[in-house]
């Protein structure tokens, strides 16, 4: 009989929980839903006012002034231009980190929006327009959302939620330092110390209303080469008697690609080679002194990218002599592999799945893009997933990081959805 009380208790101990529960996630959905049409209003304005990286100095403004009028602890210059926000919950408990990148890129967009970015910048001295040709803008406007939904709702957050919204994900300009790194080296995990992060990226090849995710190795390594190249400068009717880095570089290029193609086990995991940038000579008649070739290499197993950089550097030098000339690489490493720790993954997984319904989170293969959250993942456990943003039905994506990138304003209330949900169920699982 005792027993049986026991039971009757416990399950209505239980009822009287998940009802409580579900009450609470009713009243954040309504706020969430309220906050819709700000979240889009936000993007568009990031969207039409883009800056480049370490150069984030207005978005930066913007972000905190928000932050603070939600009366949260901020913090700005972090890392340059980065901004964080600590939002202390009603009860004590862990840390849970939300982060969001918010540089833009050097490209002229070719869209036709009535919030088209017509800003335009220098850029390696170079005049170019600027872009958010990769979805920051989405993520800062989600994340200012999420920002605004929980500090209405601090009574049910067992902890501290942490906003860190980061400059420089593209990379910072050559000689300066940014990025996830620079904020890990001011500390922005620590004061408090966090115990888990959660990351997102919305992308143009993924319908509304769907999220992907892998366990494990989710996204490349990625090493910057400067491959620079010595030949002998000659009139260009007279090529024998000089040596020609360019046609040097052309074999260079050429012969890369075959560590790829013939020596790199692909079966293993993906991995690419990509020269984006030659710069040689001045005038067309003038064979040049020098060239030089500017790329990137991504991988997913460590064994790979050691082979694919030992034979590039072997192969160079080899190449140039061949033909005469002389050939090195330097490498600077951008980011390493974004690993999904399969422990947070597995816990949270079934919250992606209760805001966005069973069928629409579903695992992916690991992609050869970057991206620098993988620092954060080195220093405490993190989980980054991909949020849809192609409009459903369309047959035809924009790719990221081109002039026609194009992202549907209605993929953003999922994420808000979604990464409000992480923060509470990591919390309140304690």
């Amino acid at each position: 009989m005792k027993f049986k009380s026991l039971l009757l208790l416990t399950l209505l101990a239980n009822v009287t929980f998940y009802t409580a529960n579900a009450q609470m996630e009713k009243d954040i959905l309504k706020d969430i839903e309220k906050i819709e049409s700000q979240v889009i209003d936000w993007r568009h304005y990031f969207h039409q006012n883009p800056e480049l990286s370490n150069n984030e100095f207005n978005t930066a403004k913007k972000i905190a002034t928000h932050l603070e009028k939600l009366g949260m602890d901020v913090q700005t210059g972090v890392a340059i231009t980065g901004v964080v926000g600590i939002l202390k919950g009603d009860m004590p408990g862990k840390v849970v980190a939300l982060r969001a990148d918010i540089d833009a890129l050097p490209v002229t967009e070719r869209n036709d929006l009535p919030f088209k970015s017509e800003v335009t910048a220098k850029f390696l001295d170079t005049e170019t327009g600027v872009m958010h040709a990769c979805g920051h803008d989405t993520h800062i406007a989600i994340l200012m959302g999420v920002a605004e939904v929980l500090s209405k709702h601090k009574d049910k957050i067992k902890g501290t939620v942490k906003f860190i919204f980061q400059p420089a994900e593209e990379g910072p300009p050559p000689g300066e330092e940014g990025g996830a790194k620079l904020m890990i080296k001011e500390g922005v995990l620590e004061n408090p110390k966090v115990d888990a992060i959660f990351g997102l990226h919305i992308n143009s090849g993924t319908p509304v209303g769907a999220i992907r995710y892998k366990s494990g190795g989710t996204m490349a390594a990625v090493e910057r080469f400067v491959v620079n190249v010595k030949g002998k400068q000659t009139h260009g009717s007279a090529p024998w008697a000089g040596v020609d880095p360019i046609l040097i570089s052309a074999k260079i290029i050429d012969g890369f690609q075959t560590i790829i193609s013939r020596e790199s086990n692909l079966v293993q995991e993906a991995a690419v080679i990509t020269v984006g940038k030659i710069t040689s000579g001045v005038r067309f008649n003038i064979i040049p002194e020098s060239a030089e070739l500017i790329g990137t290499v991504r991988t997913l197993d460590p064994g790979m990218r050691e082979l694919i950089m030992r034979r590039m550097n072997e192969m160079a030098a080899d190449i140039a002599k061949a033909y005469g000339g002389s050939a090195t690489i330097e490498w600077q490493n951008n980011t390493v592999v974004t690993y999904n720790d399969p422990a947070l993954t597995a816990q949270m997984v079934p919250t992606l799945q209760g805001v966005a319904g069973e069928e629409q989170v579903k695992t992916m293969k690991a992609t050869t893009g970057g991206e620098d959250f993988s620092y954060f993942q080195e220093v405490v456990p993190g989980f980054y997933f991909f949020l849809g943003g192609m409009t459903p039905g369309n047959t035809e994506s924009f790719p990221h990081h081109t002039p026609d990138f194009k992202i549907d304003d209605k993929g953003m209330l999922l994420g808000v959805k979604a990464m409000t949900q992480l923060s509470l169920d990591y919390l309140n699982a304690q």
